[in-house]
């Protein structure tokens, strides 16, 4: 999970690199050819996303730099923690849901993904099997059983 994720945010840098080194430079040396830079619209468009692109290669450094920092061995075995499927009952309505927990500043969840930094994530977080989780929300607190839990380190690779 945590080789796939690198691995993806690694491909992103990539991309991002090439469009800042080469499409964008090209982009801005087409546009000051047109002339006159105040009321050039192609100019500040390639400027503005060459603002955006270094700063999501920012935000991937950051998060990669994180990711590196994960030492699989100390996340917990029975418990629930960082790549865990969970699945949990609530003591009032009786439904079964399943959460899986991703790393802290996810920014594309899929349905089902809780990050560990949410009230969601962290009410679960360290929850063995059988205990009780408290989700303290504006107007009342779920009590949430947890009946299953598969860690990152008993799931099948994808």
């Amino acid at each position: 999970m945590i080789e796939a994720l690198k691995q993806k945010l690694n491909e992103e840098v990539s991309k991002l690199h090439h469009e800042l080194t080469v499409t964008l430079p090209s982009e801005i040396r087409r546009a000051v050819e047109m002339g006159d830079l105040r009321e050039n619209s192609e100019y500040k468009a390639a400027l503005e996303r060459q603002r955006l692109v270094q700063a999501r290669l920012g935000q991937l450094g950051e998060r990669l730099t994180k990711l590196a920092s994960i030492d699989i061995a100390q996340i917990a075995r029975d418990a629930v923690g960082l790549g865990s499927k969970v699945v949990v009952v609530d003591q009032d309505s009786n439904e079964k849901e399943t959460y899986h927990m991703v790393f802290g500043d996810s920014l594309e969840l899929e349905d089902g993904h809780v990050t560990m930094s949410s009230p969601i994530g962290r009410a679960l977080l360290g929850k063995k099997k059988g205990e009780l989780a408290l989700l303290r929300l504006p107007a009342r607190t779920r009590k949430m059983k947890v009946v299953e839990i598969v860690t990152i380190h008993d799931a099948k690779p994808a």
